[in-house]
């Protein structure tokens, strides 16, 4: 009893700090902002039934969605703010104690529990295969348009008719939590925040631990990962299972540092791309943590890649035993392109529309998609170059380091890029130790991503101009802050291999 005392009053303490700091506010401010915001045309489907309590108010005609668009674009800056502004090297040069990050993510993400989902519509098609599956229906074979009624008019048209291209356990999962809510098409929705707080809970739980173990300071590694608004929007706004996919990674990342042991840690892989399919990425890493490669001699050169393909080998069998528990099978080859069938902000699908564009200017290839085929498929080859590169480079004695850049580069090199795509290895940043630069590049494309998605956003609402508002005040926020880190923690716990 008193050991759980004492930790209650060490958790109590931990909130009234938090609470007590401007910053964290400021970015709860923000996160309530956002709630309201997302109450509007762009996001909120015609057939939610907070649409129409919104326009039993007086609250769906443009004028609200003018002031929904302009106090999302506030709440967004705000966010920003908060993560710039709890940034430890920023506290400790003021003198100020250090925030729990969990105390400082609880209090900024409470407002988007109940809320619906936030800058996507990736729950609704969530709920909606599971309603698929409710009715033996395969979401693999057919979308979610096949059965007529709330749960498909929630989804958005362009993913209405197109199967599935998510893990076998993220679909039963979603049948599990519609049937736990009563079949309720809107609760059915909120209910997928569930898996990806959990993701959350085990990315907070993971990072400061990993970090410590390779000589990186935790609470450092914490405000990168855990007040990174695109973490607080995109996982916990937008209910992405993205979230329980690098959860599930982290957690195998952490089992090996652990106790030293890869395979149990490719297991807990293997049920994050049951998730999702890049976390099977992070299974190559694995062995490395525990055993360094350092000779190019063909004893040692033939162990390491013994371990790695074993690691892998573990993390796919995994992912296959899951497939058939599920009785979903592999059905998800045939929806690998569904994600690049809009566009998105991909550097290699909006230079093909761009290049695109004029050929089809000059009467080249009018109405077709030429340059953009070969533009994806030159992204798709530079993501292998790019990988065997970060291998030869990083992998043998810096794992981490190999893992976060090549889960970046995937993201940046594939035909479709969202902002949570860059969490995959975003998450894993701060174990490569940046330095000055490449933390405020990290930080820029962050605020870009914020941008862009607001941009989207405030387009759905006609209110497009208002967003150049946001982009105005989201340079003003970066340009206000030092943008400085010290990574090195004062005391590491211990470095399981050179990163």
């Amino acid at each position: 009893m008193p050991v759980v005392l004492a930790a209650a009053s060490r958790g109590l303490k931990a909130f009234r700090d938090a609470f007590s700091a401007r910053a964290v506010l400021v970015g709860c401010l923000g996160s309530v902002l956002l709630v309201l915001g997302s109450l509007t045309p762009a996001y909120l489907p015609r057939v939610s039934p907070l649409t129409r309590a919104m326009a039993s108010y007086g609250l769906a005609g443009v004028e609200w969605t003018w002031i929904g668009t302009v106090i999302t674009m506030a709440g967004l800056a705000l966010m920003l703010e908060f993560w710039l502004g709890v940034r430890p090297a920023r506290r400790e040069s003021r003198g100020q104690p250090q925030l729990r990050h969990w105390a400082m993510l609880a209090i900024v993400a409470a407002p988007m529990l109940v809320a619906p989902p936030i800058f996507s519509h990736d729950a609704y098609s969530y709920a909606a295969q599971g309603w698929l599956l409710n009715n033996n229906l395969n979401p693999y074979l057919v979308g979610p348009g096949i059965l007529p009624g709330q749960f498909a008019d929630q989804v958005a048209w362009v993913w209405r008719d197109t199967p599935a291209p998510y893990g076998p356990l993220a679909l039963r999962m979603n049948h599990w939590l519609i049937v736990l809510v009563g079949f309720d098409p809107y609760w059915s929705t909120v209910i997928m925040r569930l898996p990806a707080l959990i993701g959350v809970g085990m990315i907070g739980w993971c990072v400061p631990r990993i970090a410590g173990r390779f000589g990186i300071n935790p609470a450092a590694a914490s405000w990168f990962v855990l007040a990174n608004p695109i973490v607080i929007i995109d996982f916990v706004g937008g209910a992405h299972n993205d979230a329980l996919m690098m959860g599930l990674a982290m957690m195998g990342i952490w089992i090996t540092t652990k106790w030293r042991t890869w395979w149990w840690g490719a297991v807990a892989v293997g049920m994050g791309a049951a998730i999702k399919q890049p976390a099977v990425f992070v299974a190559v890493a694995l062995p490395f943590i525990t055993h360094p490669w350092t000779s190019w001699r063909l004893r040692p050169l033939a162990a390491a890649a013994a371990r790695a393909l074993a690691s892998l080998a573990i993390s796919v069998a995994v992912f296959a035993l899951l497939s058939v528990v599920t009785g979903l099978g592999f059905g998800w080859v045939n929806a690998v392109d569904v994600p690049g069938k809009v566009t998105s902000a991909s550097p290699f699908n909006l230079l093909g529309e761009a290049v695109e564009y004029l050929l089809n200017q000059v009467g080249i290839d009018q109405g077709g998609k030429m340059a953009v085929t070969v533009m994806r498929s030159l992204g798709l080859l530079v993501c292998a170059i790019g990988i065997v590169w970060l291998a030869l480079r990083h992998l043998g004695r810096r794992p981490l380091n190999f893992t976060g850049w090549g889960l970046l580069l995937s993201a940046f090199t594939l035909p479709a890029l969202h902002s949570w795509y860059l969490l995959w290895g975003g998450v894993l940043f701060p174990m490569t130790r940046p330095n000055t630069r490449r933390l405020r590049i990290a930080i820029i494309i962050s605020a870009v991503l914020l941008a862009y998605e607001a941009m989207v956003f405030a387009v759905r609402n006609g209110t497009w101009l208002v967003a150049l508002l946001l982009i105005w005040a989201v340079w003003e926020s970066v340009k206000a802050h030092e943008l400085t880190q010290r990574w090195d923690a004062k005391a590491p716990q211990e470095s399981l291999a050179a990163s």
